[in-house]
């Protein structure tokens, strides 16, 4: 499923709990990437590429909510230090690079507002099929989410070629509902800590656009 023209979602973390959306394109966001990028887009690497509209079922509204994705496996690219100053590791199998952009539009005191954000691709793992990857975001929109220095995390169910204007796939992300700990005093927050490819299962249904999964199994350490 190749979406070349993709409305991006981003979860705006508004006070009115609105936002609106913006279209974007597969190499945009490419061209958006850091200097992260992957050392050979080869052909069967691990990859996940598309745009697409999602739809919230435990929350229906009228709000847009879209995300762009452009992750691409990068392994050993991001080397691991050893703990006061020894030699460390060569990186991760799951290292990768790319982008993630997120829109949200909604209605606000009566007039359309997008916020948006975006991060870079730092993890990558697939299934044939299915992918989680995170992101750590470096930059947002005005009034958009506090999310500039987070890891967040992404999943994606390619559920393969569908007719035009239907789409099977489905996109989770780690935040709202799905990655809450308990505080000492017994409050919930959202501010836990993601972990490198670490997402919730694809709990979205896709209503517009889609992704295209690319699996590859996790290579070995160089040398071994």
């Amino acid at each position: 499923m190749n979406v070349k023209k993709i409305t991006v979602l981003a979860l705006a973390a508004a006070a009115s709990g609105t936002a609106a959306v913006a279209v974007a394109t597969t190499a945009s966001a490419a061209s958006a990437a850091t200097s992260h990028e992957p050392s050979a887009r080869r052909a069967g690497a691990a990859s996940v590429v598309g745009a697409a509209e999602i739809r919230r079922t435990y929350q229906r509204d009228d709000d847009v909510r879209a995300f762009t994705i452009d992750a691409h496996a990068a392994p050993y690219t991001r080397p691991l230090p050893g703990p006061n100053g020894q030699p460390g590791l060569p990186g991760s199998p799951n290292d990768a690079a790319g982008t993630v952009t997120v829109s949200h539009t909604s209605v606000v005191q009566g007039k359309k507002v997008t916020f948006r954000a975006r991060g870079t691709v730092d993890s990558l793992v697939t299934a044939p099929g299915y992918a989680s990857l995170t992101a750590v975001f470096t930059w947002t929109s005005p009034g958009g989410p506090p999310w500039v220095g987070k890891r967040l995390g992404f999943s994606v169910y390619d559920a393969g070629k569908d007719a035009p204007g239907r789409s099977r796939d489905r996109l989770g992300y780690s935040w709202e509902f799905v990655n809450l700990t308990k505080g000492a005093d017994g409050s919930w927050s959202d501010e836990t800590p993601v972990g490198t490819a670490m997402a919730p299962a694809p709990f979205a249904p896709v209503t517009r656009g889609g992704f295209t999964v690319t699996h590859a199994d996790l290579p070995p350490v160089p040398g071994n």
